[in-house]
């Protein structure tokens, strides 16, 4: 009997869903549920208006460095993805429409109740700080970007969809039948990062870094999908050298250089990597429906615009208590996922007009 994961990754052509996808949506949401926790155990967190505990667990972002470099841009790429699927049941106007009600919406609904709910918290917790109204995109601004995104994408898009046997999309498909065409693919990519020099590559919100990085993502992630499964196949047939390579290139990041001052080149070659190797493993490993993902598709986007008040609220009560900063950290994850789920389970998915400012369909 041959390997489950290779059987699977044979089938996904026939498949008109992709669940390897979906469930790297549900995980890049995740990875960033995590991070924000982390961020106020870290001696920096007020800077960037996070409540901050007192006691700091530094060692914590040895991990989070691993993934910083590439849980966003996953998000632009999926994002990227997710509209090329969209597109084979809708024509642009539609799409349009679609985006709008699904990403805008949310995005300023979030901008004006949403992210001052969490900002308020912050403020109470620190009696200091002027009380006032704080509207703002906060952790949602990769909603704006990829709005803009599907904006600044669509006339090309509309073009492929038109014109499925264009110039460019047949020389994708024949550079990706070698282990050459990833390297080319990650040209623009490290191109980018020495031309905007980011002093810090992960820092992604409200930069010209983030934007365009998002941009190169979402665009190649509709490529790649509409290709059909060559990107995938290439990925997934390399994925454990795609890995190994990623992990030495984050070990000589953290071990030659301290995880500081590392040449923007190198660690963009790094985020491709580990990219590549997260593309090949999901396609084999992950392509199957199951009750779980049908429950977490919908929700995890609720809960992550959600999630941020609910951390504020709970870290603001939890780093009063005396106890380790490992069991804090702990506590505020979890609590943060439970009151965020539960808001989601018991009030937005059954309240009807509140869905859409979800991102939900109505019933």
């Amino acid at each position: 009997m041959p390997f489950p994961g290779l059987l699977v990754a044979k089938q996904m052509v026939s498949d008109s869903r992709r669940y390897d996808i979906d469930w790297l949506r549900v995980i890049a949401i995740a990875i960033l549920i995590i991070y924000h926790a982390v961020v106020s155990f870290q001696p920096w967190a007020l800077d960037i208006a996070f409540i901050q505990s007192e006691q700091s667990l530094v060692w914590l972002w040895i991990p989070m460095e691993l993934v910083n470099i590439w849980r966003i841009p996953l998000l632009f790429f999926v994002s990227g993805m997710g509209v090329c699927f969209a597109m084979r049941k809708r024509d642009w106007r539609g799409l349009l429409e679609e985006r709008l009600k699904r990403i805008l919406l949310p995005l300023v609904f979030g901008a004006l109740v949403i992210v001052p709910m969490h900002f308020l918290v912050f403020q109470l917790h620190y009696p200091n700080i002027y009380l006032e109204y704080w509207p703002s995109m906060g952790h949602l601004w990769f909603l704006g970007n990829i709005m803009a995104y599907v904006i600044l994408c669509l006339p090309i898009f509309h073009f492929f969809q038109k014109t499925p046997e264009n110039a460019f999309i047949e020389l994708l498909k024949r550079l990706l039948k070698s282990p050459l065409g990833l390297v080319i693919i990650a040209i623009p990519f490290i191109v980018e990062a020495l031309v905007i020099a980011p002093h810090y590559f992960s820092m992604y919100a409200d930069t010209l870094h983030g934007f365009l990085i998002g941009l190169l993502a979402f665009f190649f992630g509709y490529c790649f999908v509409s290709i059909g499964d060559v990107f995938f196949k290439l990925v997934y047939k390399h994925k454990l050298w795609l890995f190994l390579t990623a992990l030495l290139l984050y070990f000589i990041r953290l071990l030659v250089f301290g995880l500081a001052y590392v040449p923007v080149w190198l660690i963009s070659i790094e985020s491709m990597l580990w990219l590549y190797a997260v593309f090949g493993y999901a396609y084999g490993y992950r392509n199957q429906p199951s009750a779980l993902l049908s429950y977490l598709s919908p929700a995890v986007y609720p809960i992550y615009i959600m999630h941020m008040f609910f951390q504020y609220l709970t870290s603001s009560y939890v780093l009063k208590f005396d106890m380790s900063a490992v069991l804090q950290v702990v506590v505020i994850i979890v609590f943060t996922l439970v009151f965020s789920w539960l808001s989601y389970e018991l009030i937005v998915k059954r309240v009807r007009y509140l869905r859409p400012l979800f991102g939900l369909n109505y019933k």
